[in-house]
């Protein structure tokens, strides 16, 4: 049964649109009956939608005789690793504020497969039964949460000169607090929301306020962080960009791991790179759930994906940003970022983001991609895919020089555009 709600990572759309209280409080009871009752943790990031939400969110849950446990303000991955029967964070990641979603962890804190967000979607419209549960409040979840990074990724960083970008999200006040407290000269940006400034000109997704404020001060790197915490990108000392595909080269060579998991979005580069070294790559399907699938599947512990979701499971059981920052920094050892980062020689990408009205990839597209790939014999790429949050399909072109790449995804993405604009 293919899934109407969810996408890539959860349930996600435009508050009041897509995404409304009714539709929330109907997921609050759905993934309660799904999970079998028992006590619900919930965590949101710092949307202005966030607590109508959680207050939807909580009424559904209840209505079935679960208890629903509030966090308040949490990244992400604190709710992953401190999920009870069930774990919800109200987030919409790297989007902009007027967006909000639902994301689901079992008790486990993993991310819930297709066919378990299938079985959700099927008791959607099952009423409210039983004796209601009740809502408490789970009180300090971030401040173990900063225990257990520091602890399991934690090290001395005396002397490190960090510039911060905490996105107006919910690693705001954790971050440079941990960061500070391991000894390292913390500059904070984007570290006061107010429910409206979350992700905007900021953040992983927009690194232009990290650059600027590396290459005008005197800093060792800087590091983002995305809305709700799982992503993480960096920037060396000249303020250029060490993005997921960097960093996780940079751990996987650092940490001598035997194999890794990546998307097919990563750099052909890095797969040469991977083999240099004797590292088997596992390559899934765009999603960080489908990376961790991969590593419990394969028996790996380090994966990620080029936009920044980068995961260790050595002391975790999700992606998360700060832990991946902790492990960079680690890994510098008193050399500059750039030095690290220097031996990933990378293919010349290009991306496109067409917007469209429908989704659904027709054969005159996916016919084109496969002719375009086939030329290619190997030396390049074409991948067209489908956003699983908006209203877009994704070019990515990649090519032995620029300017083919350009050539490429211009191409295929005037197709896209034609066929479905």
């Amino acid at each position: 049964m293919a899934r109407r709600y969810f996408g890539t990572d959860g349930v996600r759309g435009l508050v009041g649109h897509d995404l409304t209280p009714e539709l929330v409080e109907r997921l609050g009871r759905a993934a309660a009956l799904w999970a079998g009752g028992g006590r619900v943790l919930v965590g949101r990031d710092t949307r202005g939608s966030g607590p109508e939400l959680e207050a939807a969110l909580a009424r559904g849950i209840v209505s079935v005789g679960a208890d629903a446990v509030l966090g308040g303000v949490l990244p992400t991955p604190a709710v992953a690793l401190f999920a009870l029967d069930l774990g919800a964070v109200l987030s919409a990641s790297h989007n902009p504020p007027e967006y909000n979603g639902v994301k689901l962890f079992d008790r486990d804190g993993r991310k819930l497969s297709d066919a378990d967000e299938e079985t959700i979607e099927a008791l959607l419209d099952r009423p409210a039964e039983g004796e209601p549960g009740a809502v408490d409040r789970l009180e300090g979840a971030a401040e173990r949460y900063a225990e257990h990074v520091v602890e399991h990724f934690g090290s001395d960083l005396s002397g490190l000169r960090l510039a911060v970008d905490c996105a107006n999200g919910a690693l705001s006040t954790i971050a440079p607090a941990v960061l500070t407290r391991l000894g390292a000269d913390v500059t904070a940006l984007a570290d006061a929301p107010d429910g409206t400034n979350i992700n905007v000109g900021c953040g992983a997704t927009d690194l232009a306020l990290l650059r600027r404020t590396v290459r005008e001060g005197s800093f060792d790197l800087g590091v983002a962080f995305d809305g709700d915490g799982d992503r993480m990108l960096a920037v060396d000392s000249a303020g250029e960009v060490v993005d997921g595909d960097g960093i996780l080269a940079i751990l996987a060579l650092h940490l001598r791991a035997r194999l890794v998991a990546v998307t097919t979005m990563t750099n052909l580069g890095f797969h040469r790179l991977m083999a240099e070294h004797g590292i088997r790559v596992v390559t899934t399907d765009v999603g960080d759930r489908y990376v961790l699938e991969a590593l419990r599947r394969e028996g790996g512990s380090l994966g990620g994906e080029q936009s920044g979701h980068l995961i260790s499971l050595a002391g975790h059981v999700t992606g998360d940003g700060l832990a991946a920052a902790l492990l960079l920094c680690r890994a510098l050892e008193g050399r500059p970022l750039a030095e690290l980062a220097a031996p990933l020689e990378r293919y010349p990408q290009r991306t496109e983001n067409v917007r469209v009205r429908s989704k659904q990839l027709p054969d005159s597209v996916l016919g084109e991609v496969a002719l375009v790939n086939a030329q290619l014999d190997g030396l390049g790429r074409v991948l067209v895919r489908p956003s699983g949050t908006e209203p877009l399909v994704r070019v990515l072109a990649e090519a032995p020089t620029p300017e083919e790449a350009e050539r490429l995804c211009a191409r295929v993405a005037a197709l896209v555009r034609r066929e479905l604009g």
